[in-house]
């Protein structure tokens, strides 16, 4: 197997900006693309994962059934709009008993790394923590150690080697509706064993950025640019009605990605549509996943809207940097 798995002739999905829109970025006008009902057994399909997949797209999403039991599946698109999502839940092949003893997954992020996707979730172990697992035809997925203790969310790798150790983002956290969190840098050698923690960073001061100033996470994978890693990364604001989820836009250093050149102060995309607003949690904007393109450097991020269906946005890499620098907060 070589990096030949990868090749794809699939279009990224795309609809230009509507005319008199001055937004950095847009939402697809039949939004949202995946009802929270597509299954016969969901109650909601939202925060999910999406890459590129021989002639068309894959993903992992998370699919919450009417047990209200939080449960990954696959599912496979031409477009990257219209999905079959397979209706029996993903199990990883595990050769280690107890960590492969299934309680709970949620919020999947897909990486390709050399010659393999790698699926990292939020994995109900003792409480949550970050699982890691690998494949090469999105049918059968082998699960590696979990990468942190409890407890631990949003995990993001980077889609290459950082001073020839995997690198990935996380947000250590606790139980329950974490009020506060930080994002985090840990670098491994055999992605198993994880350390040279730095830190990255923290919710921004309410007067300064008020939408990001409770807990921040990083959201897709980071797209390497030249001028940085571009990361999507979500912030909360605890509001007097409860706490908004929101996206904005950050740049790290390529080859110390814990540096920080430059983030938004302003956010990219926040709830304002209804399907945004209301659902099982309401407002909340909650990205996992962006497909992109060198040569027009279009990119499209697949979010979560309310914890109940998945969104899409839309933009153009230099413009969401050119938009990170102007309103840096550093």
């Amino acid at each position: 197997m070589n990096n030949d798995l990868k090749a794809t002739t699939a279009p990224l999905p795309w609809q230009d900006r509507p005319e008199g829109c001055n937004s950095v970025m847009w939402r697809y006008s039949e939004n949202p693309i995946i009802p929270r009902d597509l299954l016969p057994t969901s109650n909601s399909i939202f925060n999910s994962a999406v890459v590129r997949f021989k002639e068309g797209f894959a993903g992992i999403f998370r699919c919450d059934d009417t047990n209200r039991r939080m449960v990954l599946h696959v599912g496979f698109s031409d477009d990257g709009i219209h999905w079959r999502i397979n209706h029996e839940p993903l199990r990883f092949q595990c050769d280690d008993k107890e960590i492969g003893e299934w309680v709970y997954g949620y919020d999947p992020r897909v990486c390709w790394i050399e010659d393999r996707w790698y699926v990292t979730w939020c994995n109900g172990y003792h409480g949550p923590t970050i699982g890691v697992a690998w494949t090469k035809d999105f049918e059968t997925f082998h699960q590696l150690e979990n990468a942190f203790l409890p407890y631990n969310r949003n995990g993001v790798l980077f889609p290459k080697k950082i001073n020839g150790r995997f690198a990935m983002l996380s947000r250590p956290s606790d139980t329950g509706h974490t009020p506060f969190g930080d994002i985090f840098y840990s670098e491994s050698p055999d992605m198993e064993f994880w350390g040279r923690h730095r830190h990255v960073m923290a919710p921004a001061p309410f007067e300064v950025s008020a939408w990001q100033c409770m807990k921040i996470g990083a959201g897709p994978i980071p797209i390497e640019t030249t001028e940085g890693w571009l990361l999507f990364y979500h912030g909360v604001l605890h509001s007097c009605n409860g706490y908004v989820y929101s996206f904005g836009s950050a740049l790290l250093d390529l080859d110390e990605p814990w540096r920080v050149i430059a983030r938004s102060g302003p956010y990219l995309i926040s709830p304002q549509k209804p399907y945004e607003q209301l659902g099982d949690v309401p407002n909340v904007c909650f990205p996992c996943a962006a497909l992109h393109d060198e040569k027009t450097g279009r990119v499209a991020v697949y979010y979560g809207c309310a914890d109940t269906v998945t969104g899409l946005a839309f933009g153009y890499i230099p413009e969401i940097i050119d938009f990170t620098r102007r309103t840096n907060i550093i």
